[in-house]
């Protein structure tokens, strides 16, 4: 992943994108360890039924540094509000989090947009951080289009949201097979 070291030491809000499995946590873990100490706000919420995801959430906990402040099952855009620590802030990641407000505001079979509020407030809180911000969000819409509607509605929601946060970022890489590419 040799493609971090160009990343500019002034960009304050990276993107990281990429598939399941494609190893994007772990880069933009290096990118935020690289920006001195860390807050890493992880956005899952775990569901104790649910032990492949346990085992997912265990394998992320382990990995990470013992000096990483951590803020569990946190909304990025209320966390984002407040005063910036020093380094970095870690978001990991856009999808989970994305999954837990459709399913705060019962939206998987409301019409699109009915999360708009909880999206709106995420894209506005990102664009006022004034702290170094890394982002990690998957990137779900290259393979063919779901078959029910709650992944149809999962896709278009999160491909929406990227190109938003896109926009206000100042650098973005797509994870592909464990390798960088830097898009911006």
């Amino acid at each position: 992943m040799s493609d971090r070291s160009s990343t500019s030491s002034r960009a304050h809000r990276i993107l990281v994108l990429g598939g399941a499995r494609s190893g994007k946590s772990a880069f933009a873990e290096v990118l935020a360890a690289e920006g001195g100490p860390v807050r890493y706000i992880a956005t899952a919420i775990p569901d104790p039924a649910d032990l492949d995801f346990a085992e997912r959430i265990a394998r992320h906990r382990d990995r990470r540094p013992a000096d990483w402040t951590v803020l569990e099952s946190a909304d990025p855009a209320m966390v984002l509000t407040a005063a910036p620590p020093a380094g970095t802030t870690l978001i990991d990641d856009i999808g989970t989090w994305l999954t837990a407000r459709i399913d705060a505001r019962a939206a998987w079979d409301a019409p699109r947009g009915t999360i708009a509020p909880d999206t709106d407030a995420l894209v506005a809180a990102v664009t006022a951080y004034p702290g170094r911000l890394v982002i990690v969000t998957p990137e779900v819409g290259m393979g063919v289009i779901p078959a029910t509607r709650s992944g149809r509605l999962f896709r278009d929601e999160i491909g929406t949201l990227n190109q938003r946060l896109a926009q206000t970022c100042d650098e973005a890489f797509l994870i592909v097979a464990g390798l960088p590419l830097r898009l911006k």
